[in-house]
């Protein structure tokens, strides 16, 4: 099965502040509220949700199509993506702005502050996913412009292609009205604790409402991992990898959806989907960068073993065996 990764492709600019970000907020004071943190380091990386998940499933030796929008500025990012498996045929240029910008804040505790500029990005919304050619078995409809989300939504049910709803950080941009659009009908819906609560508020519907709209709702819990929801049957819970040393928190969330989405692309069942995801996430958590990991065969196997066990290992690394190690 092909997948086509619909969204954000920016580059980022992460920062780590050695203190608290909640020990600078003053209670009674957050209707006026003016910081200024002094980072300890800078590091430039490339990102974007669309991105990030792409350059996963490139290491996984899946082949997907990047759905975006760029500036001129994307000449030496495209080619690092082209080397990590990922197909940028779909990505359009922008002639006016600029590739996106994500700059964003970590303090001790993995708390982040973010901030996003769209520039080209804006430009999504002209993207028409009908003219992908031969049209993917499955559409991720991951943060972007929200013109662009709703769009790539309406036009997956029209054509009948299959598509995963993972509204994340655009949630606070979209109504009522726009949240429920979005993922209706969905195949998958991805979102983490937070976002699912806001989800719940945003949309006026019960998590039983949002059951029968979505075929499954995969919510990562952090530390205490993953829970798959299906309506009719009981929640289920997969464990996170523990034990990993957390050296950003930042696109680590991407490599999960992005070892969930290939096990399913493998035929796995939803379980072994969610224990490759935790694996990857755990490589990417311990390097800084959403794109500086190397799905490695051999280490993803290793984790999955001392986590999950020897039977879920084999059945995973069976598919494992043809995934390049790209560096």
């Amino acid at each position: 099965m092909r997948i086509a990764v619909t969204g954000s492709i920016a580059t980022d600019h992460l920062m780590t502040f050695p203190g608290r970000i909640v020990d600078q907020l003053i209670p009674g004071r957050l209707d006026q509220v003016s910081l200024s943190f002094l980072a300890d380091d800078l590091e430039i990386r490339r990102g974007g949700v669309a991105a990030n998940i792409s350059y996963g499933l490139g290491g996984l030796g899946l082949d997907p199509v990047l759905v975006g929008a760029v500036g001129s500025d994307f000449g030496e990012y495209e080619v690092w993506l082209k080397e990590h498996g990922v197909d940028t045929g779909a990505v359009h240029v922008s002639a006016r702005r600029q590739t996106a910008r994500f700059v964003c804040l970590t303090d001790q505790d993995a708390n982040q502050i973010a901030a996003f500029y769209a520039g080209a990005m804006t430009e999504a919304r002209d993207i028409d996913l009908g003219r992908l050619d031969p049209l993917p078995g499955l559409v991720v409809v991951a943060p972007d412009d929200p013109e662009a989300m709703l769009r790539h939504t309406a036009r997956c049910r029209a054509l009948g292609i299959p598509f995963a709803a993972d509204p994340s950080q655009q949630l606070a941009r979209l109504d009522g009205h726009q949240a429920r659009t979005l993922l209706t009908g969905a195949r998958l819906l991805f979102t983490n604790e937070y976002e699912a609560t806001l989800l719940l508020e945003r949309t006026g519907w019960s998590r039983d409402d949002v059951l029968h709209q979505a075929g499954a709702w995969i919510t990562t819990l952090g530390a205490d991992g993953v829970r798959i929801e299906t309506a009719g049957h009981p929640a289920l819970t997969v464990p996170a990898v523990a034990g990993v040393r957390t050296a950003d928190p930042t696109g680590a969330g991407d490599a999960f959806r992005a070892g969930f989405l290939a096990a399913l692309a493998w035929d796995l069942d939803s379980p072994h989907a969610a224990r490759l995801g935790c694996a990857l996430a755990s490589l990417a958590l311990a390097e800084v960068g959403s794109q500086v990991y190397t799905p490695d065969p051999a280490r993803l196997t290793a984790v999955i073993t001392e986590t999950y066990g020897t039977a879920a290992a084999e059945t995973i690394a069976a598919h494992l065996g043809g995934a390049p190690c790209r560096r």
